[in-house]
């Protein structure tokens, strides 16, 4: 999987003190994230590319091979229209 992911159109990601969590916010309700889907998403900002914020979790979380997971809850989330999914740049 290559692009560069971001917030699809409707939704905002950010922390909800009162949650305790990341939270997804859409018109019609919310989403509680995990905390691995909150590093997830928080680096799912348009800037960086799936091969750049796997290099960052990985760095981040001293946690080499989590390529897989990214991609995996980035396929969800794309299918679940939380993120949207830009061509990767030539």
């Amino acid at each position: 999987m290559d692009g560069t992911p971001r917030l699809g159109h409707g939704f905002r990601f950010q922390w909800e003190p009162a949650q305790s969590c990341h939270v997804l916010l859409y018109p019609e309700g919310m989403i509680r994230l995990n905390r691995s889907a909150g590093e997830i998403l928080a680096r799912c900002d348009g800037s960086r590319d799936i091969a750049a914020i796997v290099a960052e979790l990985e760095q981040a979380f001293a946690s080499p091979g989590l390529r897989p997971e990214v991609e995996a809850f980035v396929a969800m989330a794309v299918g679940k229209r939380w993120l949207r999914l830009d061509p990767p740049t030539p």
